[in-house]
């Protein structure tokens, strides 16, 4: 697949990960068609606005809506790449997680797919997955073993890790789709945690809370001793291109720099910024996770046994190989800090 200036679709373009794709492909002279709820929601995409000013690259912005199944064929005319990262991200808050999250993510990637299958200019489709299509207990895999591509997440479902298992439905839709044609291939990168700074201050990551939560002190008295791959979100954008870049590129990625626990994440954050934070300093009995844990947030008992106190190890070598290059995560960590501080999500402290 030519690295020439291509006509690139980019679904959620307004997303955290998505932003850092866009920015990469304009600085590169790309044309990106981006899909959004709302194009005229400056909050949500004025950013990628300034982007596409400062960038050789053309952004042209189109609505759609994951459940509309004609929405995507117009932001999809002449394009060469599809990038599918829109999908729901909600881990607390509803009721019916089917409907949260389940059918938008299977359902959404099905009628970009299908979209995708009327528009005969596309050859390549990149999936933004995650490694809970690979995983989704660290009971999963035995002490010591690595998680690898070739590993799907079976022990999730809508009534256990719900978001997981919409993660892992949508990607098997997408192989489905895939396996029934013969005109696209498809590439699916699966990173695990994302840090790293967004592009805009109304970034919505999961990770922003865990950070936020450190520096604000309501985790001061302890973390559970929760681990997970952790990698920054510029190397997750960079595996995006390569992904569609890449003329053998093919399957799966696995996108993780290294495994880090809550408490590793206290410990790298207090060596770059000093020990006038509330950073957490100590690990929760599991006991006390257990009784305490699901009173304070959506995690089940059915959760913690099988995550808490479990180590979870990534084999990397298949992103490296099509030329991801890893930073370390304590840079990661400072560079996303740094970033919460200065949108004054948490008071700067002088050392």
């Amino acid at each position: 697949m030519s690295q020439a200036p291509s006509t690139v679709m980019v679904t959620g373009a307004s997303g955290y990960i998505a932003g850092w794709i866009i920015k990469y492909l304009l600085e590169a002279g790309h044309t990106v068609h981006g899909t959004v709820r709302n194009p005229d929601k400056a909050s949500s995409v004025a950013h990628l606005h300034q982007l596409a000013e400062q960038s050789p690259g053309t952004l042209k912005l189109f609505k759609a809506d994951l459940l509309d199944a004609d929405s995507f064929d117009a932001p999809m005319q002449g394009c060469d790449i599809l990038m599918h990262t829109a999908s729901p991200f909600v881990l607390d808050g509803f009721t019916d997680a089917n409907e949260a999250l389940v059918r938008p993510a299977v359902e959404g990637t099905r009628n970009v797919l299908n979209a995708a299958n009327r528009c005969e200019t596309v050859k390549r489709v990149v999936l933004t997955s995650s490694v809970a299509s690979v995983y989704g207990d660290a009971t999963d895999k035995k002490r010591g073993a690595f998680f690898t591509e070739e590993d799907w997440n079976t022990s999730s479902s809508v009534n256990h890790n719900p978001y997981q298992y919409s993660k892992v439905a949508a990607e098997r839709e997408a192989w489905k789709i895939h396996d029934a044609q013969s005109r696209w291939d498809l590439v699916t990168i699966n990173p695990g945690m994302v840090y790293g700074p967004s592009l805009t201050n109304a970034s919505n990551s999961a990770s922003i809370g865990t950070l936020l939560d450190m520096g604000r002190g309501k985790l001061r008295t302890g973390v559970p001793d929760l681990v997970y791959g952790a990698v920054d979100v510029r190397e997750v954008a960079q595996a995006h291109l390569l992904g569609a870049f890449t003329p053998e590129a093919s399957g799966r990625y696995i996108l993780v720099s290294e495994s880090v626990s809550m408490l590793d994440i206290a410990a790298l954050l207090r060596k770059q910024f000093g020990r006038h934070y509330p950073f957490p300093k100590m690990k929760v009995p599991k006991p006390v996770v257990w009784l305490f844990g699901p009173m304070m947030g959506p995690v089940t008992r059915k959760f913690i046994s099988r995550n808490v106190g479990y180590p979870v190890n990534f084999d990397n070598s298949r992103s490296k190989a099509l030329g991801v290059r890893y930073r370390s995560v304590g840079e990661t960590l400072k560079d996303h800090f740094e970033q919460v501080l200065d949108d004054g999500l948490v008071k700067r402290r002088s050392a």
